[in-house]
C-alpha cells in the first residue's frame, strides 16, 4: 500500500513565530545571506507550468511572502516577459532574496521590498499578485486583507494566484492534509488549511471572480482569481 503524499511545508512563514516547530526553516547555504528550501525544488516547475498560462498576458507581478527568494528567481527566469517584484515581511528573507537575485542577475527580477500583508502596502504597480503557501499559515484576517487589496489594486482582468492545500466542501482532500491541519492549529489556533469555498466567497466580496482551480501534486491546489 502506498503512503499518501506528505503535505508541503512552505519555504517561509513571514507572518508567524519563527520559533514554531511547524516552520521548517530554510537551510542556510555557505553564502552568508542565502537560504534554500526543499519545498521549492519540489513544486517550482509545476507551479511555473500554471503561471505560464495564467500570466501570459500580464506584465508586472507582485509576489507576496517570497521567502527564500528561490521561487522569484525561477519564475523570473521562466517568464522573461514579466517584471517580477518579490516581497516579504521578514528581514532575514529579504536578505536571502537579495542574495539569490544578485547571483541570478536577471533583468526582470526587481530588488525585494518589505511588505506585510496586514500592514500598509507600498505603492507598487502590478497586474498580478502571487502568494504561495501563505494563507494556511497566517490568521484568516490575512486572507481578508489580501482579497481587499487585490480588489483595490488589480486592474480589470488582473490575476490573483494562490497555491497551497485547501479543504473542499468542508472536507480535507487527503489524510495527509488533515494531519497537517491539526499540526498547524496545535502551533497556532489561528492557522489552518482553509475551506476553498470560504476563500472564494471572500474574493467575490472584493470584486474578484474564480477563474480556475488546478489540482497539483501533494494534494495542493492552484487557485486563480481575476478581477
Amino acid at each position: 500500500m502506498s503512503c499518501p503524499p506528505t503535505p508541503e511545508v512552505p519555504e517561509s512563514l513571514p507572518l508567524a513565530d519563527a520559533s514554531s516547530p511547524v516552520r521548517t526553516t530554510p537551510q542556510a547555504l555557505p553564502e552568508p545571506s542565502r537560504l534554500a528550501s526543499p519545498a521549492v525544488a519540489r513544486n517550482r516547475d509545476v507551479i511555473l507550468d500554471v503561471l505560464r498560462e495564467v500570466l501570459a498576458q500580464r506584465r508586472q507581478v507582485l509576489e507576496l511572502a517570497s521567502g527564500s527568494g528561490e521561487h522569484a528567481v525561477h519564475f523570473a527566469h521562466g517568464l522573461p516577459h514579466l517584471e517580477w517584484q518579490p516581497s516579504d515581511a521578514s528581514p532575514r528573507a529579504l536578505e536571502s532574496i537579495a542574495d539569490w537575485r544578485a547571483e541570478a542577475a536577471l533583468p526582470n527580477l526587481k530588488a525585494p521590498i518589505t511588505l506585510d500583508v496586514q500592514a500598509e502596502w507600498p505603492e507598487v504597480a502590478c497586474d498580478a499578485l502571487v502568494a504561495i503557501n501563505l494563507i494556511h499559515i497566517s490568521p484568516w484576517r490575512v486572507t481578508s486583507e489580501l482579497m481587499l487589496q487585490a480588489g483595490r489594486r488589480l486592474p480589470k482582468d488582473g490575476v490573483l494566484y494562490l497555491y497551497g492545500p485547501y479543504k473542499r466542501g468542508g472536507q480535507h482532500t487527503a489524510p495527509s492534509n488533515e494531519g497537517f491541519d491539526v499540526q498547524l492549529k496545535s502551533r497556532n489556533p489561528l492557522w489552518g488549511v482553509r475551506d476553498l469555498e470560504a476563500v472564494i466567497e471572500e474574493a467575490e466580496r472584493n470584486g474578484l471572480r474564480l477563474d480556475k482551480v488546478v489540482e497539483m501534486p501533494a494534494n495542493n491546489l492552484s487557485v486563480v482569481f481575476r478581477r
